[in-house]
């Protein structure tokens, strides 16, 4: 497999959000716009990971971050040709170190409760389900 896997930065939003377009599995939202992606990768300075193929294609790509106490993984994917090379075990370990060099204890990920083959990718890498759940509310400006 050939492929080289950097920092994702401010640099790549475009090329990287076009990828997540493309991907079963991943929803962008308002969260994916330009000005808080920019926000989250400057605040979580080379944790976020880009893999692109010999010719420069975007073939893989993660945000990974931290709020001081718990990590988080965001937006993995594989494009379906380079699937099963282990790609996304190489991005996942790489954030983890990441995350456990800067004293993160725990990394947290959102899956959707549809994604089979996002859970079976997941628990292999020794991730489970935990008896809470996530709950959300937007925050409009006043």
């Amino acid at each position: 497999m050939n492929h080289a896997i950097s920092n994702l930065t401010t640099d790549d939003y475009e090329e990287t959000v076009a990828f997540w377009r493309t991907q079963t599995g991943i929803w962008l939202n308002e969260s994916d716009e330009p000005e808080p992606m920019r926000r989250f990768l400057l605040r979580n300075p080379g944790m976020s990971l880009i893999a692109r193929n010999a010719s420069g294609t975007v073939i893989a790509a993660v945000l990974c971050g931290h709020d001081g106490r718990r990590g988080y993984l965001h937006h993995l994917a594989v494009d379906p040709a380079h699937r099963r090379l282990g790609l996304g075990r190489a991005l996942v370990e790489r954030c983890l170190a990441k995350l456990a060099a800067a004293g993160i204890p725990k990394c947290n990920i959102f899956l959707f409760n549809d994604n089979a083959e996002g859970r079976r990718f997941w628990e292999k890498l020794g991730y489970k389900s935990v008896a809470w759940s996530p709950m959300q509310r937007v925050i409009t400006k006043s």
